[in-house]
């Protein structure tokens, strides 16, 4: 997650969690589709030879890696310190998975 996303990232968990009765994955992959958008946007360089599409799927194919550590440490944090937490455990894994997905995003997407 960039910092932009890292802020959706909440504002989803929240909205979904409190209002809908969701779980915090659901969240993660709405952010996704919007991190695309504005990521290819604002952050990174279209790398030319590599169609939108296939783009697009390496990103989502990222963000599903970054999922699984999303929530591998939201379920420690909710078992370490328990479910009503779950704020607490959220901006303990924003670290690794904001580093994550900006590294691996700069290393396989980004034309710069």
């Amino acid at each position: 997650m960039e910092p932009q996303s890292a802020v959706s990232g909440f504002a989803i968990t929240v909205a979904l969690i409190e209002l809908a009765d969701l779980l915090p994955g659901v969240s993660y992959c709405v952010s996704t589709v919007f991190n695309y958008v504005a990521s290819m946007r604002y952050v990174f360089a279209h790398r030319e030879g590599l169609s939108r599409v296939r783009e697009f799927i390496i990103f989502v194919t990222l963000s599903v890696i970054g999922l699984g550590l999303n929530e591998a440490i939201m379920w420690l944090g909710g078992s370490l310190v328990g479910d009503e937490w779950y704020m607490l455990t959220k901006v303990v894994a924003t670290a690794p998975v904001m580093f994550w997905n900006l590294f691996s995003r700069k290393r396989w997407i980004d034309a710069g």
